[in-house]
């Protein structure tokens, strides 16, 4: 996931650098890290471990509180403790 992420972004640079972007185009652009998180945790909704759902509510409750750094460190630490304790 990283890689692809990170040759996602190279990419984008590469292709874009020298181009103005529409206010609705850098909009777009600005949403996608977001899109991609959500994706990457959306399976989690539907789970039947008590540990990621207990998880996902304080990650979502972090997520209207903070940025994304600090909800990502937040949502692993939380994810692991309770995973280990569960």
């Amino acid at each position: 996931m990283a890689l692809s992420t990170y040759f996602t972004r190279i990419l984008g640079y590469l292709l874009l650098r020298n181009r103005q972007l529409s206010p609705r185009m850098q909009a777009i652009m600005d949403a996608a890290p977001g899109c991609v998180l959500i994706t990457i945790i959306s399976p989690y909704f539907v789970t039947d471990k008590p540990a990621d759902l207990l998880a996902l509510a304080i990650s979502l409750f972090a997520a209207s509180r903070w940025g994304l750094l600090p909800v990502v460190i937040i949502s692993v630490v939380t994810t692991a403790l309770l995973r280990f304790m569960l």
